[in-house]
């Protein structure tokens, strides 16, 4: 660490010294001095895995940058301000962020805020469904002490996902604020560009911060599988953000967040914001998108079949459409899954189709265990590996799965999961890994020597598919299973959400559904 603060000490000294002839444009007019910082990451509160610091894979100063394609050297953006890149973490979803963690990184970006101040505008990039153990509300808590660091003239930018929690706090300490359109989040580079945008012309037309920002809670608390908007009522739902947020003078931006359903705290809703200059704009186009959202409310479904494991397999074992794809669900890492849960994994290993090498092919993607590593790797491509794998996080539904075959592969590198196997026991070729790493991608896949477009089946632990494997498909069913981010939420020990909410309340009166006029930051509660 000491060498890592001596190496930005020494870029921002550079930076500091071309400051004369790097903050003016070629018209001669001044740059504006805008910092980057955020930490991102889903957090289920009903998982018992914690989240240490090295999750986040935290860039520091210069390589901030690499985060985002839109920020470039070449990039006309990165020519419209001396940029002051701090900290950017961004972890896998997982179980909640310990203490410790969260304060060493919230510290070192408040410290280096701290030394290169002032800024015209900071680009915050959170998630917005971090868990944090003994505190709530964390990336409200963090945007406050940010605000004690650079003060109340400068601006802030928000971007967000979709899947994110707005607190009030939240709300009022940031100027302009934006998230994901779609889901899956395809266009996740492109609300960060937006909330880039945004900053940068409100900053260099000296609109400064909007005039009004409104907040409305709606008590929904829906998981994104039943939200996505690849179906309706999710799609056109969502449709009607952009001609409020895009085409509309006196309107900055618009947004509508569904939340995160497995952390059990008090700001967890859905929410809608909208922020302008425009007062009656603002406030009618946020009623109007929150009246459409609780409208729809009772509409949204699965995006896919669901069933039982065992009503899965008996749909995908005969079936004639190749490749199979099935979502362990429940255990979901790219939701905040462990990981490890072994349920899934030991009833597919138990049935007799797959336990014959001629049986349907299989890929089971991943379970994670350094140990089973460990052995696979002195066994060697072509060995046999005898051992457990799985259940050291999460044993709450089953033990260590037996996993006894031949091992077809091992791949080093990966960022996730550092160290890949493949094992083959009966039909099935269970991928297991070093540290625990979602698959959604073809390429995760084949460079393990796996086709999985040639499967019979295809199991992930994923909720709705992302993009790659969706087009792969041709089936597929989420099989409703046991885990940190079990899918029937009513199966889910809540204690501290707000009551009523839908669905837990189906039957709840209409809410209060006016908009609510955010303090500006700075001015009082």
């Amino acid at each position: 660490m000491k060498h890592l603060l001596l190496a930005l000490t020494a870029w921002f000294s550079v930076l500091g010294s071309g400051l004369a002839q790097s903050t003016a444009n070629p018209n001669g007019a001044k740059l504006p001095r805008i910092a980057i910082a955020g930490l991102g990451i889903e957090s289920s509160t009903f998982s018992p895995a914690v989240t240490q610091e090295e999750a986040f894979h935290a860039r520091y100063g210069p390589e901030v940058f690499n985060a985002y394609p839109f920020m470039l050297p070449v990039s006309p953006l990165r020519k419209q301000a001396m940029w002051v890149p701090t900290i950017v973490g961004k972890s896998l979803p997982g179980g909640a962020v310990t203490r410790e963690a969260y304060e060493s990184l919230v510290n070192k970006t408040l410290d280096s805020l701290k030394k290169y101040a002032p800024y015209d505008g900071l680009y915050f990039d959170i998630h917005g469904a971090m868990s944090v153990k003994g505190l709530d509300d964390p990336e409200g808590d963090f945007i406050a002490r940010i605000r004690k660091v650079i003060g109340y003239k400068t601006l802030i930018s928000t971007s967000m996902d979709l899947h994110g929690c707005v607190s009030w706090r939240l709300a009022q300490n940031t100027d302009l604020i934006t998230c994901y359109r779609l889901a899956p989040h395809e266009d996740a580079m492109q609300t960060k560009e937006r909330a880039v945008v945004n900053l940068i012309e409100r900053i260099k037309s000296g609109k400064g911060k909007p005039a009004y920002k409104a907040w409305i809670a709606v008590p929904i608390l829906l998981p994104g599988e039943k939200t996505s908007t690849r179906i309706e009522p999710g799609k056109s739902l969502y449709q009607q953000v952009a001609p409020i947020a895009d085409h509309n003078a006196g309107i900055v931006d618009a947004g509508m967040w569904i939340s995160y359903a497995w952390a059990d705290e008090p700001r967890n809703h859905a929410v809608v914001m909208v922020v302008g200059d425009d007062k009656a704009k603002v406030t009618q186009s946020a009623e109007k998108l929150a009246q459409a959202f609780w409208n729809v409310r009772k509409q949204f479904d699965f995006v896919a079949p669901t069933g039982t494991l065992d009503e899965v397999l008996a749909k995908a074992i005969p079936s004639q459409k190749r490749p199979f794809f099935i979502s362990d669900t429940g255990d979901n890492p790219t939701a905040g899954g462990a990981g490890d849960v072994t349920w899934t994994i030991t009833q597919i290993l138990a049935r007799p189709e797959f336990q014959r090498a001629d049986g349907p092919s299989l890929i089971y993607a991943s379970i994670p265990d350094p140990g089973l590593v460990k052995k696979a790797i002195a066994a060697g491509v072509g060995g046999k590996v005898d051992g457990t794998a799985g259940a050291i996080v999460d044993a709450r539904f089953a033990p260590p799965v037996p996993l006894k075959g031949t091992v077809e592969s091992i791949v080093y590198g990966d960022k996730d999961a550092e160290v890949e196997v493949v094992v083959k026991v009966g039909s099935v070729r269970v991928i297991v890994t070093q540290k625990r790493k979602p698959y959604h991608k073809e390429i995760d896949f084949t460079r393990l020597n796996l086709n999985p477009r040639k499967s019979d089946i295809v199991v992930v632990k994923i909720g709705y598919l992302e993009p790659e494997l969706y087009a792969m498909q041709a089936d597929w069913i989420m099989a409703l299973t046991p885990g940190g981010v079990d899918q029937d939420l009513f199966r889910l020990t809540y204690k501290r959400i707000n009551r009523p909410i839908f669905p837990f309340n189906p039957d709840m009166k209409t809410p209060d559904l006016s908009a609510k006029l955010v303090p500006l930051s700075g001015e009082s509660k």
